[in-house]
C-alpha cells in the first residue's frame, strides 16, 4: 500500500469519524417544535412531526411520519399522514450558527384525502388560511428555523413520492375515487409565487395521468381558487371500471386524453383531443371496433359542480356530430342538458357503432351508401338519460336483406320483387329512454315498394314491436294481392314488424286487415244500397 492510498484512507476515516461524531453532537431534533410551528403557519393547519434525525453527508434531516390536520368543518381525521417525511438542509448554517435552512421537503407514501362539502367548498381550499396564532418567535438562544416568520414558505424543491389520494364527496355513499403511485416534483416551490410543477398518477380502474405546468400564486383565502396552466395526459383510462361513468349507462372502453387546462378563480377550462378505443354505448352493446375521436373544449366550475361543453366535434372516420350543452352534477350521477347535431353522416363509417349501441343487423347483410342526419336534445341524470329529436336518412341499402321474401306472408304485399333493400327516404322522429326506444312518424319511401309509414318500439331486451302500413307503387304482384288489394285501396296494406334487429319478423296485422275489409264491405253495400234507391226514385 503506497503513502498517498495510506494517507487517503486516514482522511477519509476521520471524515467518517469527525461526521458521525457531528451527527451526535448535533441535537436536530430541537428543531422539532419550531418546524412544527413554521409549516403549521404557512398552512393554517396543525402540522405533526415525529422525532427528528439528521444524515449529515446526505444533508436531510428526516422523521419517521408526519400528519396534517384536515379543516374542522370536514372532521377530525388527518387531512395528510406520510409514512416519512425528509428535509434537505444547509449543513453549514446547521454547524455554525445552529438554524435550520430547509432547502426541499419529500413526503413519501403519504395517503391524502380530497372531500367535496356542500356548497362545492373543498376541504383543502382553507389551506394558507391564518390560524390566530402568534408568529413563531426566536427563543432565548437566538436560534432561528429557515421559514419566513410570516408565514410565506419558500422551498428548492417539493415532492411526493408513491403516495395515494383519496378523492369524495362528504356524506354520500358513493364510493371514493382512489389514485394510487401518486408522484408530484414541485421546483422553486413559493406560496407567493408562479412555480412549476409536475405530477403522475396511476386512475382508479387502471390507467396513468400526467399533468405539467405552473400553479400560483396561493389564494390563501380559497385555495381551490389557485391560477393553474398545464399540460393534460391521460392513458388507457377505463370508463367502466374508473367509475366515472355510472355502471347504469352501459359505457365503457379505454380513453386516452391529449389537451391543456387552465384554472383562474375555481374555473377550469379544458381543451384537447379524446380518443376512446373499444367503446360500448349500451348495457347491451358490444364494443366497437373502430375509435372515436373527440376534439372538445369544456368550462367546468369547481365551486358549483357544474358546466359547459362550449364545442365538442365527435368523429368515427368521416362522419362528424356536433356536441354542445350543458351540464350539473347531482349527488352520484350529473344532470345533462345537451344537443347533439349531424348532416349527413356516411352510413358505411357509422355502421361500425351499431353494435356498440345494442343493434345488430340481421346476419349476411351490411349497410351500405347514403347518409344520416338528425338534431337530438340529450337531456336528464346520466343513469337515465333521454335523447329525442328527428332523424333522417337517405340514399341507403341493406345490402344481402330481401324484404319481398320477408313480405310473403303479408296479404298485399306477397310476390313483391326487391333484392337488397333499397331505402330512398327514410324519416322517424326517435326517443331513446331506459325504458325502451320509441320511433314515431316513420316515413320510408323504398322504391321496389312504395312508401311505408308507422310507429312502434325497441324494447331494452331489443324485442321489436312496430305497426306500419305501406302504401304500394307499380303494379301489384300476387293472387291475394290482386283478390284483397282493393278492399284496402286508399288505406295501404297494414303489417306488424317483431322480433329483433338481428332477425325482424314480418307478419301480417290481421285484426287491422279484417277491419279495413269490413270498412270496405260495408262501404260497398252502403254505397249499393244507395245506387239502388236512386235508381228505384227514377223508375217511379
Amino acid at each position: 500500500m503506497t503513502r498517498n492510498v495510506r494517507i487517503g484512507l486516514i482522511v477519509l476515516g476521520a471524515v467518517v469519524v469527525v461526521g458521525f461524531g457531528l451527527s451526535r453532537l448535533i441535537s436536530v431534533d430541537s428543531f422539532r417544535p419550531k418546524l412544527e410551528s413554521e409549516l403549521s403557519a404557512a398552512l393554517g393547519r396543525q402540522v405533526k412531526v415525529g422525532d427528528l434525525s439528521l444524515s449529515l453527508f446526505a444533508g436531510k434531516v428526516g422523521a419517521d411520519n408526519i400528519s396534517i390536520a384536515d379543516d374542522p368543518a370536514f372532521g377530525k381525521d388527518p387531512f395528510v399522514t406520510a409514512k416519512s417525511f425528509s428535509a434537505a438542509v444547509k449543513i453549514s448554517p446547521l454547524l455554525f450558527s445552529k438554524t435550520l435552512h430547509i432547502t426541499g421537503i419529500t413526503l413519501e407514501e403519504p395517503q391524502i384525502k380530497l372531500i367535496r362539502g356542500p356548497g362545492g367548498t373543498w376541504n383543502f381550499s382553507s389551506l394558507g388560511k391564518s390560524t390566530g396564532q402568534p408568529k413563531p418567535s426566536e427563543d432565548n438562544s437566538g436560534e432561528k428555523s429557515g421559514a419566513p416568520s410570516s408565514g410565506s414558505l419558500l422551498v428548492d424543491k417539493l415532492a411526493i413520492e408513491k403516495g395515494s389520494v383519496v378523492v369524495g364527496t362528504a356524506n354520500s355513499a358513493e364510493k371514493p375515487a382512489a389514485y394510487e403511485d401518486v408522484n408530484v416534483e414541485v421546483t422553486d416551490f413559493s406560496s407567493t409565487t408562479q412555480f412549476p410543477f409536475e405530477v403522475s398518477a396511476g386512475l382508479p380502474g387502471g390507467g396513468d395521468l400526467n399533468l405539467k405546468g405552473k400553479c400560483g400564486p396561493f389564494n390563501a383565502g380559497n385555495m381551490a381558487a389557485t391560477p393553474l396552466n398545464a399540460s393534460l395526459q391521460i392513458r388507457k383510462l377505463d370508463l367502466a371500471a374508473s367509475g366515472f361513468v355510472s355502471p347504469a349507462t352501459g359505457i365503457a372502453g379505454l380513453t386516452n386524453i391529449d389537451g391543456q387546462m387552465a384554472s383562474v378563480d375555481q374555473h377550469v377550462k379544458t381543451n384537447g383531443t379524446l380518443t376512446a378505443d373499444k367503446l360500448k354505448l349500451a348495457a347491451k352493446g358490444t364494443p366497437m371496433n373502430r375509435p372515436v375521436q373527440v376534439k372538445f373544449a369544456l368550462d367546468h366550475n369547481l365551486k358549483s359542480g357544474s358546466g359547459a361543453l362550449t364545442a365538442a366535434e365527435a368523429a368515427i372516420g368521416k362522419a362528424v356530430m356536433h356536441l354542445t350543452g350543458t351540464y350539473q352534477e347531482q349527488g352520484t350521477a350529473t344532470s345533462l342538458n345537451m344537443k347533439a347535431t349531424a348532416k349527413s353522416m356516411p352510413v358505411d363509417e357509422l355502421e361500425s357503432a351499431l353494435p356498440a349501441l345494442g343493434i345488430v343487423l340481421p346476419a349476411g347483410t351490411k349497410l351500405q351508401g347514403g347518409g344520416v342526419s338528425l338534431d337530438l336534445a340529450i337531456s336528464g341524470p346520466s343513469d337515465k338519460l333521454v335523447i329525442s329529436g328527428p332523424i333522417r336518412m337517405a340514399g341507403t341499402k341493406l345490402a344481402g336483406f330481401d324484404l319481398g321474401s320477408k313480405l310473403s306472408a303479408i296479404p298485399g304485399l306477397s310476390g313483391r320483387q326487391t333484392g337488397d333493400l333499397t331505402i330512398q327516404n327514410l324519416s322517424a322522429t326517435a326517443r331513446v329512454a331506459p325504458e325502451g326506444t320509441q320511433a314515431n312518424a316513420i316515413d320510408v319511401n323504398i322504391p321496389s315498394i312504395g312508401a311505408v309509414r308507422g310507429a312502434g318500439t325497441i324494447s331494452p331486451s331489443g324485442a321489436l314491436d312496430f305497426q306500419m302500413r305501406a302504401t304500394l307503387s307499380g303494379a301489384p304482384g300476387g293472387a291475394v294481392t290482386k283478390k284483397v288489394g282493393t278492399d284496402m285501396a286508399g288505406d295501404g296494406v297494414p303489417f306488424a314488424i317483431q322480433g329483433t334487429t338481428s332477425d325482424p319478423k314480418f307478419v301480417p296485422d290481421v285484426k287491422s286487415i279484417a277491419s279495413n275489409v269490413v270498412k270496405s264491405k260495408v262501404g260497398s253495400a252502403v254505397a249499393e244500397k244507395a245506387g239502388l234507391a236512386k235508381l228505384g226514385g227514377r223508375r217511379k
